[in-house]
């Protein structure tokens, strides 16, 4: 007998009418709960939705504490917790609105300018991914000088002895994108010979340097972060050691706390998904980001966090093959590697350095020299530009394994000036409440798994959240 698999077409322009109609709904209420602001969303449903407006509320760095997801058939709805950087509730009236907005101008395929400012400016823009070693990031910005480039944001990765940076950068004579072609090919011909000096041969690796003007093909930098390390296989090292056998379809773990299990819904069709992991800020837009990329469709999902742990359940299907595409072993072992690269690429081990500068041409050369005449490793870097200032933060470690000598601040402050504070280097980023609720209840937390079932409840509940949403309050 032959089976027939039904695969949705998607007409663009039904789906922008569709949006006209049916404009976002975006409903903010600070009454449903003590401790968070309920951030809830609904509007006709469509390819990436959910990344779209997680990737808005992690920008206006909101702490998602948890979430309900449902967008079975043409529609969406969705349920945010949230709370500021501090663990408070959202109580400015103009910020709110300004969410409200952001949120339905995402809807409409675009993002207001104070938005796309958070996300990132193009210039040129050099994307490298390879293999990692010290001093690595010290050359490239180095080269980059000698050829007349000014740095204005960079980015930088590191997972499973590979990296990936995004780094913007103008022309240091005048302002803006370099445009010509020739120069462009030979700054990115002088980038890959010091890509390639310490490689050995096959050796995976890849530069590419592009001229984009203001406000074309903008992307997220931290997403694209995610791709470029998904395509340079930085998974393959996770989920070494061995996990005790549940009886689930697949299960993986990295050995420091993160655990993914794959199930089959039979019921539904679906293909269940649970993450238990460390909590922290922005591991939402990370496990999504990844699930998007590899073009699996969210229909339902739970969030929750508690002390220490977030638990995460997902019921997916695969985008082009929704009946069998996690039938095989490899391919859910290749999804239960990747979400775990995902949860630990932003994972920051060692001392982090944070600075506030004059930018000016050179600063990241100088102080990534810095790190390297002192035999240091740069596990991560965030660094952007505020009008005349260059502010962001290093996390730098012992290739030994030691702690970080504190002199190398004072060093760092000769080369770079301004303000440098030195933060007590951590394994996940928590936010203040978050570290005050874990303090009180560590002696409690359970790392197995918990008994009860996010996809059980949310199941239950499904109704209840159609019938009230926008309407009466959702109760945590």
């Amino acid at each position: 007998m032959m089976e027939i698999i039904y695969q949705p077409h998607i007409d663009r322009e039904l789906e922008s009418l569709k949006e006209r109609i049916y404009p976002p709904r975006v409903c903010i209420d600070n009454d449903s709960c003590g401790d968070c602001t309920v951030v809830k969303v609904d509007s006709a449903n469509k390819d990436g939705v959910l990344l779209e407006m997680v990737q808005v509320l992690t920008d206006l760095d909101l702490i998602i504490t948890k979430s309900y997801i449902s967008s079975d058939g043409g529609w969406f709805m969705d349920v945010f917790h949230v709370t500021d950087e501090l663990g408070n509730k959202l109580t400015d009236q103009k910020f709110m609105l300004y969410i409200r907005q952001a949120l339905c101008a995402s809807r409409r395929g675009g993002i207001s300018r104070e938005v796309a400012e958070k996300v990132s400016t193009e210039k040129t823009a050099l994307e490298m991914s390879g293999t990692d070693r010290p001093g690595l990031l010290s050359e490239l910005s180095a080269v980059l000088v000698e050829l007349g480039c000014m740095v204005t944001a960079a980015d930088a990765w590191t997972h499973n002895d590979r990296v990936a940076c995004i780094i913007h950068v103008e022309d240091a004579l005048k302002s803006g994108p370099i445009t010509d072609p020739i120069r462009l090919a030979h700054v990115e011909e002088q980038l890959e010979n010091v890509v390639e000096a310490h490689d050995g041969k096959g050796e995976r690796r890849s530069v590419t340097l592009t001229a984009t003007p203001d406000g074309a093909g903008r992307s997220h930098r931290e997403r694209r972060l995610h791709q470029l390390m998904y395509a340079d296989r930085d998974y393959e090292r996770c989920g070494a050691c061995e996990c005790e056998s549940s009886g689930e379809h697949d299960k993986g773990c990295d050995g420091s706390g993160t655990h993914v299990s794959i199930s089959k819904c039979e019921e539904k069709g679906y293909w269940v998904v649970n993450v238990r992991s460390r909590d922290r800020p922005k591991l939402l837009f990370d496990t999504v980001c990844v699930l998007t990329d590899m073009h699996y469709v969210v229909f339902h999902a739970a969030i929750g966090s508690k002390g220490y742990m977030a638990d995460q359940e997902y019921f997916i299907r695969h985008k082009e093959s929704w009946s069998s595409n996690l039938e095989t072993e490899s391919e859910r072992q290749k999804l239960t590697l990747c979400l775990i690269a995902a949860i630990e690429r932003r994972v920051s081990h060692g001392l982090r350095i944070e600075v506030c500068s004059e930018n000016r041409a050179g600063l990241l050369s100088d102080v990534t020299r810095v790190f390297r005449e002192n035999g240091l490793f740069v596990s991560r870097v965030e660094i952007g530009t505020r009008g005349e200032k260059a502010v962001g933060s290093f996390y730098v470690k012992d290739s030994s394994g030691q702690e970080v000598n504190p002199n190398i601040v004072e060093f760092v402050r000769k080369q770079a000036g301004g303000t440098i504070v030195a933060l007590r280097g951590c394994s996940y980023e928590m936010s203040t409440t978050s570290q005050e609720t874990s303090t009180k209840t560590s002696t409690s937390i359970q790392q197995d798994r918990p008994r009860f079932s996010i996809g059980n409840m949310l199941w239950s509940q499904l109704e209840r959240f159609s019938a009230n949403f926008g309407i009466g309050p959702i109760r945590s």
